[in-house]
């Protein structure tokens, strides 16, 4: 019973104080921090780093593209962009890291390199290929870039 009034005086209080108190800019109150994920407009995707459908559907064109696909095999299979290397984002990191040859021994395409300006990333919507984006650029890949609409923004564009 004094346990219970105990936590409702403790309540109470806090709503009282948190009705006076602002959050600051970065959401301390009470110094806590209501969030661990700093988020700001540097963790925003560069404009540069972003692949429209317009242009994915001209590099597809031109054969001047090395997509990957970086959902589950389940997704990929289900349907996909044509030309597309599937690589789950859970693999991708373990892959760029490998060899030239072994890459290429274990995709049967040409590994990317480091300094190509066609290697797009892709997932369902856009969330996964721009966590790909960020392992790819830690690793040297500082031209690659994302398609941000991913397969549903494709399968709209494509009528499928």
């Amino acid at each position: 019973m004094v346990s219970g009034l105990l936590l409702r005086r403790i309540f109470l209080t806090v709503a009282e104080a948190s009705s006076r108190v602002s959050l600051g800019t970065r959401g301390q109150w009470f110094g806590f921090t209501t969030s661990t994920t700093r988020f700001s407009e540097s963790s925003l995707p560069n404009p540069d780093s972003v692949v429209s459908y317009k242009q994915l559907k001209n590099m597809l064109s031109t054969h001047n593209v090395q997509l990957f696909d970086v959902r589950n095999q389940d997704e990929f299979m289900a349907g996909r962009i044509p030309d597309s290397l599937n690589i789950p984002l859970g693999q991708l990191e373990e892959s760029l890291k490998l060899s030239p040859e072994h890459f290429q021994l274990q995709f049967e395409v040409k590994a990317p390199g480091k300094d190509d300006d066609n290697i797009v990333f892709h997932c369902q919507k856009g969330r996964r290929s721009a966590e790909a984006l960020a392992i790819a650029r830690q690793l040297g890949f500082n031209r690659a870039r994302h398609y941000q609409g991913g397969y549903s923004d494709w399968a709209a564009h494509e009528g499928k």
